[in-house]
């Protein structure tokens, strides 16, 4: 099985705040249908909550899992939804959705991980939707691990998260150090983020901020995992349009990138607007004349 060891990138979100960013990358473009991937946090009340104003999206579906603290989720369909620690918020953009994110407290720490799912072509624009889940399948092992599983399925619980293309996702925890073995899905491609603590999988070390990637074709998955460790396992069918992301879009040709772009900024009526939010919706930067597909 190939193998990579990725660092994450830091970037900001919003007025200034600090994430990490494991996907996209120059070496690694996607985890099946996962095209993009935020940690953000754990960011301390001193450093200000997070305020993301109205936003468009076209040919994806935002996946937010919240760690620590909330957020207000408001969207041109009408919802507002705010999501708390061991929910997800799913928001399919289709063919155009604007919508904002904001801390309910500045008092609190905030933790969240972002996930962007890349839609097949045959569904890019369908009609924009969301759904909120606040009860996800847990369980937790004799030894202490804890496993919640956010997409797909794994070690026989499954999600009520739906999907358009074959994924999983799980969110692992563990007390006191463990050697644990995983069956895997061998047509899928894998991905482990340690977000706190260090795994060691298949012999080799990751660390906090690092992803770790492995190809299809494996059916079993051994790690090591140090006491008080937590990471994300993500996993999915190889995706094999060729899409571009830029801004906020997910687009499978120049000219559909073109138009979500003229739309944004034409106001134009594909995304709607966003009730309740105080504020400028965000200004889309200069497109360029042409962006990279893969």
């Amino acid at each position: 099985m190939k193998a990579k060891l990725l660092d994450l990138r830091v970037a900001t979100l919003g007025a200034g705040t600090v994430i990490r960013r494991a996907l996209p990358q120059r070496e690694l473009r996607r985890i099946g249908a996962w095209c993009f991937l935020d940690h953000l946090g754990p960011q301390g009340p001193d450093q200000g909550g997070l305020d993301v104003g109205p936003h468009p999206h076209v040919g994806l579906q935002t996946f937010t899992w919240m760690l620590q603290g909330e957020l207000l989720h408001r969207d041109s369909l009408g919802y507002e939804q705010v999501i708390r620690p061991k929910q997800v918020n799913l928001m399919t953009a289709g063919h155009g959705i604007a919508h904002s994110e904001n801390t309910v407290s500045d008092h609190e720490v905030l933790q969240t991980a972002q996930f962007w799912i890349a839609l097949p072509r045959a569904q890019k624009d369908i009609p924009p939707q969301f759904a909120h889940y606040p009860n996800l399948p847990e369980r937790v092992d004799p030894s202490g691990v804890q496993y919640v599983v956010l997409m797909g399925q794994f070690m026989g619980l499954e999600s009520p998260v739906p999907s358009y293309s074959p994924l999983m996702a799980v969110d692992v925890k563990t007390g006191q150090a463990q050697q644990l073995e995983w069956a895997l899905n061998p047509d899928f491609e894998y991905g482990v983020l340690v977000l706190k603590g260090q795994a060691q999988i298949a012999g080799q070390i990751v660390a906090e901020n690092q992803l770790w990637y492995g190809s299809v074709g494996q059916s079993a998955l051994a790690i090591q995992l140090e006491a008080g460790s937590h990471l994300i396992v993500l996993g999915g069918a190889p995706y094999t349009d060729e899409i571009a992301i830029w801004w906020n879009f997910v687009c499978h040709s120049q000219q559909d990138l073109e138009q979500a772009y003229q739309d944004w900024q034409g106001d134009h009526a594909r995304f709607g607007v966003v009730a309740g939010y105080e504020g400028p919706p965000m200004a889309a930067p200069a497109l360029p004349d042409k962006v990279r597909f893969s």
